[in-house]
């Protein structure tokens, strides 16, 4: 007998193409959307509304701040106002001030909590978890219940009324471990393992791989840092006496208890204090949305 030939083998019939949504489906997608962005909207607007107020005014005399109804366009530009100030206070030192101590802190939190998060993370050591979530437990811990105490370790160490009591108190900060230790628990171990067999020290592996492959949590954690330092007030308040060495939200609070009714005056400091903020987000804000996102990813 002849073997019969193997049958050809069975083409499935070609899958016609999905067909486009229909009107029916489309609209009510349609509406879910456009309502959506409608309350986004109202929301920033909403946000905007008072930093809008603030530069209006800034740009008003002094009788016109406070009339009713609001008017959000001046009816002259007082751009003197911007001018003036510098006369008033001296603006110049005191945003000095803030930019050194936000870029001392931010630097130094930086550091120290990536290379903490480091150790929590990628490094195995007994307790290591334990001491973690002891460290992370003082972040609950209200600033009030250790205010104190604080004062009186700067005190005898001699280091109030200078800038060394800012920054070693706010330096070393516990959200920042916290941060960075998320984004690294995303990073594969696989990549530290290959770099302690070829022979890299545990500092190579963080300065060479870890920080390379963390910036978008770096940008977010500084960013953070920087904008927290540039706007404390209750920290330069209390270990600052010296009008020299006073931050530029010092130099506002005692600008209004001298000025109280000089209501542009206040909102053009206030603009001043706020654009240098607004710089430092605009430049950083790619890394910083990808930093926050990527940061959760792993608990």
């Amino acid at each position: 007998m002849t073997a019969l030939p193997d049958a050809p083998p069975a083409v499935a019939p070609p899958r016609p193409p999905d067909r486009p949504p229909g009107p029916r489906s489309r609209g009510p997608r349609l509406v879910r959307t456009a309502l959506a962005y409608a309350c986004l909207l109202a929301v920033a607007l909403l946000v905007l509304v008072p930093f809008a107020w603030m530069v209006s005014s800034s740009l008003k005399r002094n009788n016109e701040v406070l009339t009713v109804p609001i008017e959000w366009i001046p009816r002259e530009f007082r751009w003197s106002n911007f001018t003036e100030i510098w006369d008033r206070i001296p603006m110049l030192t005191y945003l000095g001030n803030s930019a050194f101590l936000s870029v001392a802190v931010t630097v130094l939190q930086v550091l120290t909590g990536s290379f903490a998060a480091y150790g929590f993370s990628k490094v195995r050591f007994p307790g290591r978890d334990a001491l973690f979530l002891a460290y992370i437990a003082t972040i609950a811990v209200p600033w009030q219940a250790y205010m104190v105490p604080q004062y009186i370790m700067m005190q005898r160490a001699e280091l109030t009324d200078t800038y060394w009591s800012i920054i070693l108190l706010q330096a070393f900060g516990a959200f920042g471990v916290f941060l960075m230790r998320q984004y690294y628990l995303s990073i594969p171990d696989d990549l530290c393992e290959a770099a302690r067999i070829d022979g890299l020290s545990e500092y190579g592996i963080y300065w060479r791989i870890m920080l390379p492959l963390s910036k978008p949590a770096l940008a977010s954690l500084a960013l953070l840092t920087f904008v927290n330092t540039w706007n404390d007030y209750m920290g330069p308040f209390i270990y600052l006496t010296s009008n020299e060495l006073w931050t530029v939200q010092l130099g506002l609070r005692s600008f209004v208890g001298q000025y109280d009714a000089e209501y542009a005056m206040i909102m053009t400091g206030a603009v001043l204090s706020v654009l240098p903020i607004l710089v430092v987000f605009l430049f950083g804000q790619r890394y910083f949305i990808r930093g926050i996102a990527t940061s959760g990813l792993k608990g």
